[in-house]
């Protein structure tokens, strides 16, 4: 599968354009991720694309969100690492190898840069740099649905905080004229 026919049947499957968004920030991160670590950009960019593909099918059973993904990417014979890290981006599956590890961090990170953007006085994730992100962090209420456990487990990358967190800013900058940031 390539990217020109995984964006299609992403946008089939969703219809919320946040949600869409939020699933093309996640695959610049894993590109930007893939790159930092010499990585195949494309297997990873293709996993950060699909990763949420089933979630307007399962927000009302988070116990099936993936599941239903792994059903409908069956037929098209990805590598068996792209399908156990979308398994483990929610929890499902315990992550192992530096793919399970940048999904799973990058996942709560691209929302908690998309809410730091928004409250910076610039309104421009450009704009956001390590110390603004970490002060942020700090402060539990912000962005509350962003889990910061999830984002600390970058330390399973051998990243600080603040260094992951830039990889990410950097690949959403990559798309920003998309993201609208």
């Amino acid at each position: 599968m390539d990217r020109a026919t995984a964006l299609p049947l992403m946008e089939s499957k969703i219809k919320n354009m946040n949600l869409r968004k939020h699933i093309l920030a996640v695959e610049a991160a894993m590109i930007r991720l893939a790159e930092y670590f010499g990585e195949d950009k494309n297997i990873w960019g293709l996993t950060g694309l699909l990763h949420d593909l089933d979630y307007d099918k399962t927000v009302k059973h988070p116990e099936k969100h993936t599941f239903v993904t792994e059903k409908w990417l069956t037929e098209y014979n990805l590598p068996e690492e792209m399908i156990y890290a979308i398994r483990c981006h929610p929890g499902h599956a315990e992550c192992k190898s530096k793919m399970d590890w940048a999904l799973f961090t990058s996942d709560p990170a691209t929302g908690f840069l998309v809410a730091c953007a928004l409250m910076h006085p610039s309104k421009k994730l450009v704009n956001v740099d390590a110390d603004f992100i970490l002060r942020r962090f700090k402060e539990k209420r912000f962005a509350a649905g962003a889990s910061r456990e999830a984002m600390l487990a970058c330390s399973n990358l051998n990243l600080e905080l603040g260094e992951f967190m830039l990889l990410v800013r950097d690949g959403m900058l990559s798309i920003v004229d998309v993201l609208e940031l």
